[in-house]
């Protein structure tokens, strides 16, 4: 059994560290909800009452907080000045890639071994143990970090170094709302042209326009498997995330000079559901937006 000090109990860091305690370790975790904190300690972590208490005697650290400035935050004022030297740090926020290797930097000159690895795959995922790991760090690092990451995931896939896990996830999202907004678009399209959502459905997901989108998310309450849109597009994955990591994807195209206006062009079109009220709502509820639908 090992010591795990969590920061961040939001809707991914709670499933992850509830998971965590399942598997029998000592969870000792922090939020700055209170009832955030409540679910935990229901599911078998130990409330701490600072992140700085909770990282203390930790053999491992794992993080899920919002931003960059966040991570930045908690990992400077807080745990590089509590948590003992052996300690393994893991910070699974999505955020950007210069902060992540910022961070993993400063841990780095004090000693302290650090990975980024962010995930892909949702609340259902955290809450099933059924995430992706994407890991950016050394060899030794990400051989430490896997088991612990194991508990959580069905995989665990070394990146390259620092940075590189929150490099992968990114791109990886511009991939995903880039098709989910044209998966949207097609069906939008079918219905205006009065085909069966459903019989489209039928002939796409055996076609050449099938996607992850499609066959396992579609944006269409009542066709293909069970997904948000058959909950009014409550719960998965909120399109403010899919906003934010959008975001993040254009920066870092940016920075190096890649073109990428898919990515652009998806990521105006969620900021733009976003500025309708619709950033809670599920990110496949975009086809609101595209079909006229959507009311607030």
């Amino acid at each position: 059994m090992a010591t795990i000090g969590f920061i961040g109990l939001g809707n991914m860091g709670g499933g992850m560290a509830a998971n965590l305690a399942k598997k029998g370790h000592d969870v000792r975790a922090f939020d700055l909800s209170k009832e955030a904190l409540d679910r935990a300690v229901a599911a078998g972590c130990v409330a701490a009452g600072s992140a700085a208490e909770a990282v203390k005697d930790a053999e491992y650290v794992v993080s899920m907080l919002p931003a960059g400035q966040h991570v930045r935050a908690v990992y400077e004022n807080d745990v590089f000045g509590s948590v003992p030297p052996s300690a393994l740090l893991i910070d699974c926020s999505t955020i950007d890639v210069a902060s992540a290797r910022a961070v993993n930097g400063a841990a780095a000159a004090k000693g302290l071994a650090m990975v980024d690895a962010p995930v892909s795959g949702g609340i259902a995922a955290a809450n099933g143990g059924t995430l992706t790991f994407m890991v950016g760090g050394s060899a030794e690092h990400f051989a430490r970090a896997e088991p612990v990451l194991a508990l959580m995931g069905k995989a665990v896939i070394h990146a390259g170094g620092a940075g590189s896990g929150q490099a992968a996830k990114i791109v990886n999202n511009m991939i995903l709302g880039a098709t989910m907004v044209a998966t949207c678009e097609a069906f939008a399209l079918a219905g205006k042209l009065g085909l069966d959502l459903q019989t489209f459905y039928d002939i796409s997901s055996k076609a050449s326009g099938q996607s992850w989108s499609m066959t396992s998310y579609c944006p269409v309450p009542g066709v293909g498997p069970q997904s948000p849109a058959d909950n009014g597009y409550d719960g998965g994955f909120a399109a403010g995330l899919m906003l934010k990591d959008l975001k993040l994807a254009v920066e870092a195209a940016q920075g190096v000079g890649a073109s990428v206006p898919m990515g652009g062009h998806a990521e105006s079109l969620y900021q733009a559901f976003a500025n309708l009220g619709g950033a809670g709502k599920d990110f496949s509820a975009i086809i609101k937006l595209l079909d006229g639908s959507y009311r607030v």
